[in-house]
This record gives structure tokens, C-alpha cells and sequence, in this order.
């Protein structure tokens, strides 16, 4: 079984879950799972999660994506993208470069969304996006989110290319439609392709043509992101051979199980426990102090990666 991560392309015109019973088929595993779904008109980087790695979802940070985008100002439909139906068009040809410029520092920083009908939020846990399909309009909560930052790459009207890095939870057909209504003439999605997804880059992707390559297993090589990878953005501490089996019989560790680190323990805060390079579980800091009867973590995940405890002799 394959442990870890890949970061697939996903082509247009299938959905995220059918890139992954794709996978389960191609590397024959079942374990598999994906994070960030994306519409099935979008392309681009779809994190998938092998085996011990979808224990790891939990814990990745992705609350920073990156998309390129392009929109058509002038026609608005209700699913605010390409698949949806025609509610309104607009001419738009009366539109500068400099104009559409010009709204754009208002979609900058800390904004508010209010979610579209067809999306998978659930209210009275039903989909937002069975309801749109049946003619209902249900009364919505806007959202906060944040823009990190908008460009504008292109102007050809009515097209309007777009590169946008935004916190997770943001919809970017949503952005669309109100650059569109700003601009007094609406706007749709016709493309978008994510290209980062946190740490998951398309530089680091692999497509679906490559994975049914009879040359998978050389493909694979440098491509799967070891979970310890993943999580890189949590603090490592190493622990010693009593703390792994401490781990290992359910029990979380103390102090004296961790081997020396350079510099302070913080007071709080997710870390990731290695025992001899391999990862063994994520846990939370419960408190941390000079004091070692002060310390304390709680165990969030234990890995069954290999590690010289499981490693046959």
C-alpha cells in the first residue's frame, strides 16, 4: 500500500471523487481519499490522500489557494459559471481596461461573500445545490473571506482573465459574479484552473494520462508527498525509543519520552512526534511550562508508517 500524497490534474469534466475511483482502480487501493473538492468544470491541483495519509486530512493547512480564472462580463446564469443557464445579459462593450481595473481594490483584503444556490453547503442538512435544481431560493448567511491578492492578467472583452490567491471556503464564481454586478453588467465564470493548495503545487502534479502510463511505478518515484511532508507546517519533536512505545500501547507521552529540543516547547499548539525519522502521530500541546509535571500532549492520530518498531529484522 502506498502512504502519503499525490497531487493529480484534474482534466474538466469529471468530478473530484471520480478522480479518486480512478486512483483505487489504477494503484489498486482503496484507501484513498481527496481534500478541496473542485466543480467538474475546473481543472488543476487536487490533493489526493494514499493510504495512512488520509489519516493526515485533518491536519493539513490549505487555508491559502491559488486560482487562474477567467470570466465573461455582460451575460450572468444562475449557477454563476459556464453550466448554468442564461438569467441576464448586458452589453459591455462601453468597458475599459482601466475601468475594470479600477473596481478591483474593492475584492481586495477582508470581503464578504454570500455562497451561491448551486454549492454543497447543506441548510437543514439538505445541499444548497438540490434545492437550486427544484426552482428554490433559500435565504443565505454571507461569509467572510479573504483575498490575498487579485490580478488581472488580461482584458479582452468580453473575457476577462484573473489570477486570485484566497482563503479556503472562498468560491470564486462567486467573486466573478459580483466583479460583474460592480461593474454594472454582470459576469460568469468560463474557466478555472487551481493552481495551489497550501503547500500542494500544479509544478508537482501529476495527470490521469500519466497514472495509466504501463510506466507507473517509475512515475511514481519522487511524485508521492510523504505525510510528514504534508504536514510541514506543524513543529516536530522526536521522541525516544520508550516515548514510540508509550505511543504505541495508547498511552501519550511525557516530557522525559521526547529527546532534547533546541530551544522552547510552546505553550500550546499542534505538533508533529517522530521516532527515528518516521512519523508516528500528531497531538496538541496541553500545556508546556519550565516544569516537566506541567507538560502534557494529547494524542489527535497515531500512523502506522514504518518505523524501526514495525520493521521486520
Amino acid at each position: 500500500m502506498i502512504d502519503g500524497f499525490l497531487v493529480v490534474d484534474k482534466p474538466a469534466g469529471i468530478t473530484s471523487h471520480d478522480v479518486v475511483s480512478i486512483l483505487r482502480r489504477t494503484l489498486q487501493q482503496k484507501k484513498i481519499g481527496h481534500t478541496g473538492t473542485l466543480d467538474p468544470f475546473a481543472t488543476g491541483v487536487l490533493p489526493v490522500a494514499l493510504g495512512e495519509g488520509t489519516k493526515a486530512i485533518p491536519y493539513l493547512d490549505e487555508s491559502v489557494k491559488e486560482y487562474q480564472a477567467t470570466m465573461r462580463l455582460g451575460i450572468s446564469t444562475d449557477t454563476l459559471d459556464l453550466t448554468g443557464n442564461i438569467v441576464a445579459q448586458k452589453e459591455c462593450s462601453h468597458l475599459t481596461a482601466a475601468a475594470i481595473h479600477a473596481v478591483i481594490p474593492d475584492f481586495s483584503g477582508n470581503i464578504v461573500q454570500l455562497p451561491p444556490m448551486f454549492s454543497a453547503i447543506k441548510q437543514g442538512g439538505v445541499p444548497l445545490y438540490k434545492l437550486a435544481r427544484k426552482g428554490e431560493t433559500v435565504e443565505r448567511k454571507e461569509r467572510g473571506v479573504v483575498i490575498h491578492s487579485l490580478v488581472i492578467d488580461r482584458v479582452s472583452l468580453p473575457d476577462v482573465a484573473f489570477t486570485v490567491r484566497c482563503s479556503r471556503g472562498t468560491y470564486v464564481r462567486t467573486l466573478a459574479d459580483d466583479i460583474g454586478r460592480a461593474l454594472g453588467v454582470g459576469a460568469h465564470l468560463t474557466a478555472l484552473r487551481r493552481t495551489a493548495s497550501g503547500s500542494f503545487a500544479q509544478q508537482d502534479a501529476i495527470t490521469l494520462e500519466e497514472l495509466s502510463s504501463s510506466r507507473l511505478d517509475s512515475l511514481l518515484q519522487g511524485r508521492v508527498i510523504s505525510v510528514r511532508k504534508a504536514l510541514a507546517g506543524l513543529l516536530e519533536l522526536h521522541l525516544t525509543e520508550a516515548g514510540c512505545r508509550r505511543i504505541r500501547n495508547g498511552i501519550a507521552p511525557t516530557l522525559h519520552d521526547l529527546e532534547p529540543f533546541i530551544g522552547q516547547i510552546p505553550g500550546s499548539g499542534r505538533v508533529k512526534l517522530l521516532f527515528n525519522g518516521e512519523l508516528q502521530a500528531v497531538a496538541d500541546i496541553l500545556q508546556a511550562e519550565e516544569a516537566a509535571a506541567h507538560f502534557g500532549l494529547k494524542i489527535c492520530r497515531v500512523f502506522n508508517l514504518l518505523s524501526p518498531l514495525h520493521a521486520p529484522v
